[in-house]
């Protein structure tokens, strides 16, 4: 069976259901879902960059509400969790996101006591966004899709007492549907999906 149409069919149950709902509240989070790290592996090698980086600025592709601007976002939207993730400042990627977006509170829960300023997330967690594919406008005016999202070996802790988890490089399917606000998509709700 083509790999494809494999994940299409994952992704249509989660897509429908955000695509069809009235509501601006997101489905439930589950840390499985934000991108926290949950599994115990090899430590890794590499460690993130010394100095900080700088708020990702939203590129011209980005901006508007066509399907073209959902692939730009999309891209644009994990710079920002990249951001966060490198930081702890939460902000522009909450900025960015429908307040209704549980998983994105999550991750932003998350990354605001483990990130790379203060120590206790080390290594390759940055995203790397691959195919963003099967974008989809509902009658509800939001948008379903999918993108690929590959992350390396990294360590992180809640606190610098606890023990560590270690995620390995792993590769993830991103189910994500976006929302307008102001002429532009936000993160309406997300869902990371290991493949």
């Amino acid at each position: 069976m083509n790999s494809r149409r494999t994940r299409m069919a994952a992704c249509v149950p989660f897509l429908t259901a955000v695509l069809a709902a009235c509501s601006t509240a997101g489905p439930e989070a589950g840390s499985a879902n934000t991108g926290a790290p949950s599994r115990n592996n090899p430590t890794p090698s590499s460690t993130s960059a010394a100095s900080p980086p700088s708020v990702p600025e939203r590129p011209d592709s980005a901006n508007g509400l066509s399907l073209a601007a959902a692939e730009g976002f999309v891209r644009y939207y994990s710079s920002l969790l990249n951001y966060a993730s490198a930081t702890g400042n939460a902000a522009p990627m909450l900025g960015a996101s429908d307040p209704g977006c549980e998983n994105c509170k999550g991750y932003a829960d998350f990354v605001r006591k483990s990130n790379g300023a203060n120590g206790l997330m080390k290594g390759d967690y940055a995203e790397r966004v691959g195919e963003v594919a099967e974008l989809v406008q509902g009658e509800s005016g939001r948008v379903g899709g999918s993108a690929t999202i590959q992350v390396g070996l990294y360590v992180s802790r809640r606190t610098p007492t606890d023990t560590p988890f270690t995620s390995k490089a792993t590769t993830y399917t991103r189910e994500f549907a976006l929302s307008a606000r102001s002429a532009n998509w936000v993160m309406y709700e997300m869902k990371l999906v290991e493949r």
